[in-house]
């Protein structure tokens, strides 16, 4: 379903105003902070660094992240070609915890993020890729050209928990955790554990469809505390969110956003 801009829109983007700690100048970036590419398998295979980068530019979106389940490797072919096109691209991922719950993962630095790759890597569960069944799994250049392929099936989970995940990527590589659409019915923080455990960590919750708001605040209100984002979770180069969604942050860089995601 389309995020579409209405009256609660401007109404949030009010309330996000009014949690800035100062009132200095902010920069408003139109943002989707969850994209995949071909290297999920559910991705589509037209889902390559240089079309999302492209897509993004021709949709007038100032900041994105490619969040491949349990992966960031395609990350540096992106952020090279976000770069090209006047795009902010921050890596991330979409980790599996072991409790299926789906969380996006944003870090201020490329280093951090392919080290953070690794560390999730060994904590994934092996089990082959079957191509003919859950589809490829293409590890991409900037050029677009296919330069390996990863043999184990990246959607399975890891080893690691929901409420360890704020600790180790907050503490230990400088990201910000964001559980994901929170408001579907399949591998969302609320759908396969029940409700926010009130001990949680994070300060933004995404959203797959804003309207959904109001009844998940009220069901749980740990959400009044958080800043709300939208994103499209695309798997195809037609579902990447336009310009629609906003945040307001003290300049176009990594760090600003993942600040303001933090709640900072």
């Amino acid at each position: 379903m389309e995020c579409k801009r209405t009256a609660m829109q401007r109404d949030l983007g009010q309330e996000h105003e009014d949690l800035q700690p100062d009132r200095q100048e902010f920069v408003e970036l139109s943002y989707d902070l969850h994209i995949h590419s071909c290297l999920s398998p559910c991705g589509d295979d037209d889902m390559t660094p240089g079309n999302i980068v492209g897509m993004s530019a021709i949709k007038g979106l100032d900041v994105i992240a490619v969040t491949d389940h349990n992966s960031c490797r395609n990350c540096p072919a992106v952020m090279k070609l976000a770069k090209q096109y006047g795009v902010l691209a921050i890596p991330g991922m979409e980790l599996t915890t072991v409790e299926e719950v789906h969380a996006v993962c944003l870090f201020p630095e490329l280093s951090a993020a392919m080290e953070f790759d690794r560390f999730v890597y060994e904590k994934l569960m092996k089990f082959p890729n079957r191509e003919e069944i859950f589809g490829k799994q293409q590890i991409m250049n900037e050029e677009d050209i296919c330069i390996g392929t990863e043999p184990n099936l990246l959607i399975n989970s890891t080893e690691l928990s929901f409420d360890e995940l704020w600790d180790i990527i907050a503490g230990q590589y400088g990201g910000v955790m964001i559980p994901a659409h929170i408001d579907k019915n399949a591998n969302s923080l609320i759908s396969n554990l029940g409700f926010v455990p009130p001990e949680s960590k994070f300060r933004t919750a995404e959203l797959h469809d804003m309207a959904a708001l109001s009844k998940l605040k009220k069901s749980d209100p740990y959400l009044e505390q958080c800043r709300i984002i939208c994103d499209s979770d695309a798997h195809y180069l037609e579902h990447i969110h336009e310009a629609e969604w906003k945040l307001k942050v003290r300049e176009k860089s990594a760090a600003a956003v993942i600040g303001y995601l933090k709640g900072e």
